[in-house]
């Protein structure tokens, strides 16, 4: 099921996982799986590939990336299936996956000579474009009427849906807030007008999508089957400068 309406769907390279997610979302719909046990899962699935990366067993690393891709978008395609959508099952996924985020980054620099500075700076860089790629989808989504979970500012703690707690919401906006803050002030203050903007053309999101987490797990698990895992941390550095690229054409064009 789709975000946006028909007219602006657009190739979202990050979302390469959507068919098969679809595949398991329909698979699970009329069974006792929430979609919290898919984030689960898939977090599960990001600890397998850690796992993987520190005992340089990295074909398997890149294939439970890849898995742990696919059941991210599972989450949210059963949480539409059964209509039980859910701030809970929003930030959980947030917050598990910049902690699995971290944690994957971390276990390359493990296995590999380089200071543990050039992690923290990856980490930055990878949570910094995410963000970007986020602002601008949830943007456009708000504006088109589409998926409304995900909120363009996230300031004030949101009320619980039907089927959740508001402690639950309380404790999990609060991590969000902790963990995202920082990245969601920087990205607003670097394009603060960006919602004034109605509508990005399709061309647009999808060049952008390069910064969205499945496409970033994507070049971790190509760069550790083609044995370029010494260079990832300094690759997703350099990538960061892409972000200057996309906030000026947003401020030029759109």
């Amino acid at each position: 099921m789709s975000k946006l309406p028909d007219a602006h769907k657009f190739i979202d390279l990050s979302d390469y996982g959507r068919p098969m997610a679809i595949i398991i979302a329909n698979a699970l719909k009329d069974t006792l799986v929430t979609p919290i046990h898919v984030t689960m899962w898939f977090v599960i699935s990001g600890l397998i590939a850690i796992y993987c990366i520190l005992f340089d067993h990295l074909f398997l690393a890149a294939f439970f990336l890849i898995l742990k891709s696919i059941l991210d978008a599972a989450d949210g395609e059963l949480a539409r299936l059964k209509n039980t959508p859910s701030y809970t099952g929003r930030y959980l996924d947030s917050v598990s996956d910049i902690i699995l985020n971290f944690l994957v980054l971390t276990a390359i620099w493990y296995t590999t000579e380089l200071p543990f500075i050039f992690t923290l700076l990856a980490f930055i860089g990878v949570q910094l474009q995410g963000t970007l790629y986020n602002y601008y989808y949830v943007i456009l989504r708000n504006n088109l009427n589409g998926d409304t979970t995900s909120r363009v500012f996230e300031n004030d703690t949101p009320t619980a849906l039907k089927g959740e707690t508001q402690k639950n919401v309380d404790l999990l906006f609060l991590l969000y807030k902790i963990f995202y803050g920082v990245f969601d002030k920087t990205i607003y203050m670097l394009d603060a007008n960006a919602y004034k903007s109605k509508i990005y053309p399709n061309i647009f999101m999808s060049m952008i999508s390069i910064f969205g987490l499945g496409f970033q797990l994507l070049i971790i698990s190509t760069m550790l089957v083609l044995g370029f895992k010494d260079y990832i941390n300094v690759f997703f550095i350099c990538f960061t400068l892409l972000i200057l690229v996309f906030i000026g054409i947003r401020k030029l064009y759109l």
